[in-house]
């Protein structure tokens, strides 16, 4: 199984950038998959979560300004990240789960996939 993040950049603030994750090796289509990020010297943090239902969960330090979407065909998922700010910096990764329950959809220990990352540098 395999997680592939792709997207990331540096930009300028105020800017906007997609991101994207592909999944090969088994179908998440019943899955969570989400979206974290880890910012130099700092902790993973959850940014948004696709639940089984369709439901989308944000973090509030990027509500209104993300929005992730998630193509189950493709097993696929996206973010659409707008008004970036320099606090955005980070490695984002893409996450997914099988089994993970919806109230540890914010906790990164509970995923047991993983991309690699992909780098994204907002300049103010």
């Amino acid at each position: 199984v395999q997680l592939q993040a792709s997207g990331g950049g540096l930009v300028q603030t105020g800017d906007s950038l997609t991101l994207s994750c592909s999944a090969s090796g088994r179908s998440f289509s019943n899955g969570v998959m989400a979206w974290f990020r880890q910012a130099p010297g700092k902790e993973r943090e959850f940014v948004t979560a696709h639940w089984r239902n369709g439901n989308t969960y944000y973090a509030d330090s990027v509500k209104g300004r993300f929005t992730s979407s998630r193509d189950k065909a493709k097993n696929t998922m996206y973010l659409q990240m707008n008004s970036l700010k320099p606090e955005d910096t980070a490695v984002y990764y893409c996450a997914a789960s099988t089994s993970i329950i919806l109230s540890s959809i914010r906790r990164a220990e509970q995923y047991n996939y993983w991309g690699q990352g992909t780098v994204v540098t907002v300049s103010s």
